[in-house]
């Protein structure tokens, strides 16, 4: 299943509203999306955690690769995309929350740490006050957890997104960037960061 045009609608609807917060215009492609969800295990029964899934561009891809396996929990501040990831996919765990509040949200599911952490969030969802979202992110994953960020090429160079790279590098000790989707509306790459670094990181 593919981002509905209903969904399409709703993204650039919520673009107008907040351009900086939702930062794109139009949902993200299917060759991103596979590129941000390649670490999904194959097997078993994951944790995948979806940060800032918006109109669910990934969480289609998500739900594919899962099959009804494990457990797919969708962190969503915006309630009016949140309401349409629901009626979307009715078996989804969704959160309307912001994801700082990630290891609460764990705990309180009794999930422990994620397996895979996906995120759709613009560099400018980063505070750059309080704690690290990084760190956070970093903390929630178990010790062999993969998580995925991507960022648009034309701002990858920009001061926010190479703070950004730092905090990750400093979170884990692998951060690998793929390279270019260029299909993607504005075109863009995905990092890869393995190896938390967090002390206290989910078990």
């Amino acid at each position: 299943m593919t981002t509905t045009e209903s969904g399409t609608a709703a993204f650039v609807r919520e673009f107008l509203r907040d351009p900086a917060r939702t930062a794109a215009p139009a949902p993200s492609s299917r060759a991103l999306a596979g590129m941000v969800c390649a670490p999904l295990p194959l097997t078993g029964d994951p944790v995948v955690v979806e940060l800032g899934p918006g109109t669910g561009a990934f969480t289609d891809l998500i739900a594919e690769r899962l099959d009804g396996r494990g457990h797919h929990v969708a962190v969503e501040l915006n309630p009016r995309l949140a309401a349409l990831l629901g009626r979307r996919h009715p078996e989804l765990d969704v959160a309307v929350a912001g994801a700082a509040e990630l290891p609460a949200l764990l705990a309180e599911r009794g999930l422990g740490g994620a397996d895979v952490i996906v995120s759709g969030l613009p560099w400018a969802a980063y505070p750059v006050t309080g704690p690290r979202l990084t760190d956070v992110i970093a903390g929630s994953l178990r010790p062999d957890g993969a998580f995925t960020q991507f960022t648009y090429v034309w701002s990858r160079w920009a001061p926010p997104a190479r703070r950004q790279h730092r905090w990750l590098r400093e979170a884990f000790e692998e951060v690998v960037p793929s390279r270019t989707v260029w299909p993607n509306l504005p075109p863009a790459l995905v990092y890869l960061a393995r190896r938390p670094r967090v002390p206290g990181g989910a078990g």
